[in-house]
């Protein structure tokens, strides 16, 4: 299973971790927040070290209840980090976290290769075209709502029955206007209680039948960090466990803020499947 990210074929089907650089002062996890060159590019550097493949830069936080960031202010953060890791590690393959046509038209200019989006275009009905415009694969994540609100009282017919009709939908659309390589991402706890969560987890490998890669992005969450009645700085032991279980149900990409963690959570899923 190989995706197309600007002239670079990179093979996940072996799974591939992907690190997360939030340049932002308010994202979940404070731990994860960059706010400056110095600590951009250290936490590149270290996060590449350790097995990363991808680096995913968000400038708006989407947890729960966030408020919007102006399209300039995303901008604003996004655009020169893009510029800088692109400079110091032009090895990377970098992601952009953006809802934004207009803030991703100017990352593929900065020079991105792959697409991060939680909205599925539903923020912004232009992003689908500049995805297509763009030639990169693209990360397509089920939603329901918006990170406002999204969390105030989520409610599904059937939790898995309904990101399937999403998939198979937002696929269709995507197909229609050219776009070749399509990741999926069920978006746990983006409008989803945690038994949502769960049920989603111990599931994902319904959605193998769709023939696309799929990425998980479980780090550090409420839906772990809750449940274990800690915080999302206690999270660790908790997020290993779940990749895990991701692993065994057929997760290609680890969207992640620990890379070591994941990287060794791989080594002994892969030492696992060698010995069934």
């Amino acid at each position: 299973m190989v995706i197309n990210c600007k002239g670079s074929l990179v093979d996940i089907s072996k799974p591939t971790i992907m690190g997360i650089l939030n340049i932002t002062p308010d994202s979940f996890y404070a731990g994860s927040r960059l706010q400056n060159k110095d600590a951009i590019l250290k936490a590149a550097e270290q996060m590449l070290t350790e097995g990363a493949t991808i680096l995913d830069i968000g400038g708006a936080s989407s947890r729960p209840g966030a408020n919007p960031v102006t399209e300039e202010e995303e901008l604003k953060r996004v655009i020169p980090a893009i510029e800088l890791i692109t400079q110091e590690f032009p090895e990377a393959l970098i992601s952009v976290d953006t809802y934004r046509s207009s803030v991703l038209a100017q990352a593929v200019t900065a020079g991105i290769h792959l697409v991060n989006d939680i909205s599925a275009s539903s923020l912004d009905d232009k992003l689908f075209d500049v995805v297509a415009a763009s030639n990169l694969p693209y990360i397509l994540m089920h939603m329901q709502g918006e990170p406002k609100t999204m969390q105030a009282a989520p409610q599904y017919n059937d939790v898995l029955t309904n990101v399937m009709d999403f998939f198979i939908k937002k696929v269709a659309i995507l197909r229609n206007k050219g776009v070749k390589d399509i990741i999926l991402d069920v978006g746990f706890g983006f409008g989803k209680t945690i038994e949502h969560n769960y049920k989603l987890l111990n599931n994902l490998q319904v959605y193998q039948t769709l023939n696309l890669p799929m990425l998980v992005g479980l780090s550090r969450k409420s839906m772990i960090w809750k449940t274990l009645n800690c915080s999302p700085n206690e999270a660790l032991n908790g997020t290993t466990a779940l990749h895990m279980v991701a692993l065994q149900q057929g997760a290609n990409i680890l969207r992640v803020h620990d890379v070591k963690a994941a990287k060794e959570t791989i080594q002994l899923w892969q030492l696992l499947e060698e010995h069934k």
